[in-house]
């Protein structure tokens, strides 16, 4: 069981990037998938996450903080999840991980969630 989180770079303020979370030995849409980020010298927090469909019909639900900037979806036939990251910010600067909750309705909480991909680096220039 596996995911695999990638899409980060270095960005100007205002630029956009996408991340991706692939699933392998899990089918993502049998998960909510949370994307959380951890910046420098900050505890890691939540960023977004889209329920099951079983769960609130994939209902996303997002931080204040980067409400209206981020989207994220599903891609079932490719077992992907993204996160389109719009309007960045220097304080968006951070290393991000995606993750896996069978509590399909899973939200604001890592606790919640019970597998972890590896980080991706995002970087945003002022």
């Amino acid at each position: 069981v596996q995911l695999q989180a990638s899409g980060g770079g270095l960005v100007q303020s205002g630029g956009s990037l996408r991340l991706s979370c692939a699933g392998s030995g899990l089918t993502l849409d049998n998960y909510a998938i949370g994307w959380f980020r951890q910046g420098p010298g900050k505890e890691r927090e939540f960023v977004a996450t889209i329920t099951t469909i079983r769960w609130r019909s994939s209902s996303t639900y997002y931080a204040d903080s980067v409400k209206g900037r981020f989207t994220i979806s599903r891609d079932n036939a490719k077992n992907t999840v993204y996160l389109q990251m719009n309007s960045l910010k220097p304080e968006d600067t951070a290393v991000y991980y995606c993750a896996a909750s069978a509590r399909g309705g899973a939200l604001g909480s890592s606790s919640e969630y019970d597998y972890w991909g590896q980080e991706t680096q995002v970087t945003v220039s002022s």
